[in-house]
């Protein structure tokens, strides 16, 4: 989790009580994050050790910026999020991933602050939108280098929230069994566990909004 933020966050800042723990918070701070989306500019995060990052929505323009942070994923990153390997993000789903359906997809990133030379997106969390069952399928991933600050947890909360403001009856994933942490952190959240029927080694997590 993150270890440490400034004593006292500016505006737009993420709170230290939202991302510390990485046990199941009180039922009062268990959807700790605002019941929408961060603004237009962005919520500013900055880490114990001064790296600076903006959580915000995922903006069309951010092919380049997301193509160079899959770049930096190792192979068992990519394996663990997509269930099989990807050795590079091609030009069309990189696109693809960027340009969302508003009345389907929900995403939003950890990037690099406006201005960074040769920027890249190093986490990011979407919701898919089933439009009969108004349930929707989750993804995440957050490089190796930003693992253990709590920076997953708070993209989930965001989700979560969107989400819940969207109307979504329920979120869920699939989630391979050895993921541990993923699956820790989807427990921390409120998931419930069940067995995933087409293939033993997943565990298909559910939450009800």
């Amino acid at each position: 989790m993150l270890q440490r933020m400034k004593t006292r966050p500016q505006r737009n800042e993420a709170p230290m009580s939202r991302l510390r723990s990485p046990l199941r918070p009180p039922e009062r701070l268990r959807y700790g994050a605002a019941n929408e989306a961060p603004p237009a500019e962005g919520e500013r995060i900055v880490l114990a050790d001064g790296r600076e990052l903006v959580l915000r929505p995922i903006h069309a323009g951010d092919v380049a910026a997301l193509q160079r942070g899959f770049a930096h994923l190792s192979t068992e990153e990519v394996r663990l999020r997509f269930l099989h390997v990807m050795k590079e993000l091609p030009n069309e789903l990189a696109e693809r991933l960027c340009r969302l359906d508003p009345e389907r997809e929900i995403a939003f990133v950890l990037a690099d602050p406006p201005g960074t030379p040769d920027a890249e997106i190093h986490a990011g969390s979407r919701a898919f939108i089933h439009p009969v069952t108004e349930g929707a399928e989750y993804a995440l991933i957050v490089q190796k280098a930003y693992t253990g600050l709590g920076l997953g947890y708070h993209l989930m909360q965001r989700l979560i929230a969107a989400c819940r403001a969207r109307g979504v009856r329920e979120l869920w994933g699939d989630v391979l069994a050895e993921n541990h942490a993923m699956l820790q952190m989807c427990g921390a959240l409120g998931f419930e566990r069940h067995a995933a029927l087409h293939d033993p080694g997943v565990v298909r997590v559910t939450l009800r909004l």
